[in-house]
C-alpha cells in the first residue's frame, strides 16, 4: 500500500520564537494528514450517517529536526496496526524532494458510537476499510 501523502508549506505563523515550526502546530499538521487520509481512503460521510466517529486516545511524536518558513513538509501517512478495537496510524514527516526526516509520530484510535461516546469494536466493514488502507500489521 501506498501512503497518503500530504504536503505543508511552513508559514510564519507556525513559527515560535526561534523561528521554527512549534511542536504544537505539528498536531495540527498530523491532524491534517490524518484528515486527508480518511477522505481518501474511508466513506466519512457514510460512517457519520451511522454515528461512528474517530476518537484519538495516545500519540507518541518523535521531533527529528526543525522546520523552518519555507519548507515544505511532506506528511506520509498509512494504518500500521490494526486490533480488535483499537487502530494505529503511522505518520513520517519529510522536508519534501529531500527525505530529510522532521518528525514522525504513531496515532493510536479507537471508533466511537458518537451517540453514546462509548468504543466499538473494529469488525466487519469497518475493519475492511481499515485493512485496505494497512501497511502493516493486524493482531
Amino acid at each position: 500500500m501506498i501512503p497518503s501523502i500530504t504536503e505543508i508549506k511552513v508559514r510564519g505563523y507556525h513559527l515560535d520564537l526561534y523561528g521554527h515550526v512549534n511542536n504544537a502546530r505539528y498536531l495540527e499538521f498530523l491532524e491534517e494528514a490524518r484528515w486527508s487520509f480518511a477522505e481518501e481512503s474511508l466513506d466519512i460521510d457514510e460512517w457519520q450517517r451511522r454515528g461512528i466517529a474517530f476518537s484519538v486516545v495516545n500519540i507518541n511524536i518523535n521531533y527529528r529536526r526543525p522546520a523552518f518558513m519555507g519548507e515544505v513538509i511532506e506528511i506520509r501517512t498509512w494504518v500500521s496496526k490494526l486490533g480488535n478495537a483499537s487502530a494505529t496510524i503511522r505518520q513520517e514527516l519529510v522536508l519534501k524532494g529531500k527525505e530529510t526526516p522532521v518528525a514522525d509520530a504513531d496515532v493510536t484510535f479507537v471508533m466511537i458510537d458518537a451517540k453514546t461516546n462509548k468504543p466499538i469494536p473494529l469488525t466487519g466493514d469497518i475493519r475492511a476499510a481499515f485493512a485496505a488502507g494497512q501497511n502493516q500489521t493486524v493482531d
